[in-house]
């Protein structure tokens, strides 16, 4: 399984910002695994901060 592919479907899926926990839960790995990924989607501009800790698709 992708995990960033996995994360990035949930993110979009959602229609509210999710903390990486949430996401973790929902695609049942560890959320230091989610939080790896989402430091790299951020990176690439895949997805933005609206408030601190919660992540959301741009």
């Amino acid at each position: 399984m992708d995990i960033k592919r996995a994360v990035l479907d949930v993110l979009k899926q959602s229609d509210k910002p999710l903390r990486p926990g949430d996401i973790a839960k929902k695609i049942g790995v560890e959320s230091k695994e989610v939080s790896k990924v989402i430091k790299e989607l951020k990176r690439e501009g895949k997805i933005h901060s609206p408030k601190r800790c919660y992540y959301a698709p741009k």
